[in-house]
């Protein structure tokens, strides 16, 4: 019994977490037409732009897992990558969040609800190859970002 929680022990410590950037741009407008344009104003200034405004975002997504003992890999980063571009890029780039996008469709394109649909979208095929999603961190400016942990608490 000790062996086999010492063997879990040490597949811990072996736990590996690796970390892909990308970018995309996109534009949007944070604005609820339930609201007057001095309420929208107030909540969200400059961002509730009736001419919208955009982002270069920068997105992290950080798998973790125990490396492969044949490839030495958590998961292959062209594989990766390719989730990253199918799921996020593909979709959202040069695209304007609000009227472009489906997943977005009929909800306020904060960035905190589009990493929530980003990570909906990507869980699935990162567990296809093998990976296991933990944190995606999506950077809207140089000093605003969120990070999202799939609804667990992080630490």
């Amino acid at each position: 019994m000790s062996y086999v929680y010492l063997w879990s022990k040490v597949d811990f410590l072996k736990t590996v977490y690796i970390t892909r950037r990308e970018t995309f741009n996109a534009a949007h407008k944070l604005w609820r037409e339930e609201w007057s344009e001095e309420k929208n104003m107030e909540v969200f200034g400059k961002c509730s732009n009736h001419n919208w405004h955009g982002h270069n975002f920068t997105i992290y997504v950080t798998v973790k897992g125990i490396p492969n003992p044949e490839t030495g890999f958590v998961i292959n980063l062209k594989d990766l990558s390719e989730i990253i571009r199918e799921e996020v890029i593909e979709p959202l780039d040069h695209k304007n969040l609000n009227l472009d996008v489906p997943f977005l469709k009929g909800m306020l394109a904060s960035t905190e609800n589009v990493v929530i649909q980003v990570w909906e979208r990507m869980i699935e095929p990162i567990a296809k190859v093998g990976g296991e999603l933990v944190k995606i961190k999506l950077v809207e400016t140089e000093n605003n970002y969120v990070e999202y942990f799939g609804g667990r608490e992080p630490f």
